[in-house]
């Protein structure tokens, strides 16, 4: 496993080329972190949140940190960023895909303080964005997945139909059938990023139709609760939920973001921080974790725990890639051309099902 330090795995994976702001260097900084759900939620805002406290501890006293949770995308989104610019913080991450526009908007307003924006593709001369490459964990769940069911079905509890979340809906799919080509999926849409109750609905919906291993992209531990109890399998979401579900998790995406928080708050400190973009590998580690980490595979035969150690090697060596061609959407159309892997921009704007999902994505 490579080793890297926190600065040079933030600088490592960056994909464009990088605007240097000629700041000068402070003896502290002051960082705002804004949410889309609670920092209770047990997955996504949860892991968000370690990232800050682990600022807090790489720092001490030279970093100052605020939050606010459960902040809706939208204009909620524009008013607490000015609050935070108006209150003197030198840098603010904000951490959901649809506060994208409107940070753009206020970061053209205040040119002196750094803006940073989780899962989108925008930036501007004082806006970075930044995300994780989660899709190659999703596929190593989907090998499991196929492996595992019993029924050739699974599904998949989903937020929005953005293209993070279609992406890892495709490259689960893509694992599943790669070892098991009967298999086939469910997926219910429940618009919203937190909300135990209709995660929980969902999940139960699909289950008692005949699925039999779920996985989901909303930010509650809700749907791998339900599977326990109704004794079936699942995964866990952006962090590990095996306290929520014992029996039924046979592994969790654990999403790490505290190299690059760490990263960019070393850089305002310095004087050097760059906008440009990041996308965090599997194989980037540090002493916080991997970008990109896994729970420990369990609740699974030896023989399919050794497939995904296998699977999961093979991304991390960068010798397999969930999305090389050739992949056809699910209406026939040639998508990723043989032999060529998906590139980020095509990643960044995935709105298409692949070949053997039924359905269409929700416009």
């Amino acid at each position: 496993m490579k080793i890297l330090n926190l600065i040079t795995a933030m600088m490592v994976a960056v994909t464009m080329a990088f605007t240097a702001y000629a700041d000068e260097p402070k003896d502290k900084v002051k960082a705002g972190f804004i949410y889309v759900g609670p920092t209770g939620d047990h997955g996504w805002t949860y892991r968000h949140d370690i990232g800050r406290q682990d600022v807090e501890k790489h720092f001490g006293d030279r970093v100052e940190t605020t939050y606010v949770e459960s902040v809706a995308a939208g204009p909620d989104a524009e008013r607490v960023m000015r609050q935070m610019a108006l209150q003197g913080v030198d840098i603010i991450f904000a951490t959901s895909f649809g506060y994208m526009d409107g940070m753009l908007r206020v970061a053209k307003e205040f040119p002196n303080i750094k803006f940073e924006h989780a899962t989108g593709y925008k930036t501007a001369p004082n806006m970075a964005n930044y995300g994780l490459k989660l899709y190659q964990a999703r596929h190593v769940q989907g090998v499991i997945a196929g492996m595992m069911t019993k029924n050739n079905h699974i599904c998949y509890v989903a937020a929005f139909p953005i293209p993070e979340v279609i992406r890892e809906i495709n490259t689960y799919y893509l694992g599943a059938k790669s070892m098991n080509p009967d298999v086939k999926i469910s997926i219910v849409w429940v618009n919203t990023w937190y909300d135990p109750g209709k995660e929980s609905d969902a999940a139960r919906a699909m289950l008692s139709q005949g699925c039999d291993i779920i996985a989901q992209h909303t930010d509650s531990p809700a749907p791998l609760q339900t599977a326990e109890g109704m004794g079936y399998h699942g995964f866990g979401q952006a962090s590990d939920q095996i306290n929520f579900a014992p029996k039924a998790q046979l592994t969790a995406t654990i999403d790490n973001w505290s190299p690059y928080y760490i990263a960019k708050v070393q850089a305002v400190l310095d004087g050097t921080w760059e906008t440009g973009t990041y996308f965090g590998d599997i194989s980037e580690c540090d002493y916080t974790g991997c970008a990109v980490g896994m729970a420990p595979f369990t609740n699974m035969p030896d023989h399919v725990k050794a497939k995904a150690e296998e699977i999961k090697a093979a991304i991390t060596a960068g010798t397999y890639h969930a999305f090389t061609g050739p992949i056809y959407d699910n209406q026939g159309n040639l998508q990723i051309a043989e032999g060529e892997i998906a590139d980020r921009a095509h990643l960044d704007s995935m709105a298409y099902y692949v070949e053997g999902i039924v359905g269409k994505v929700p416009q």
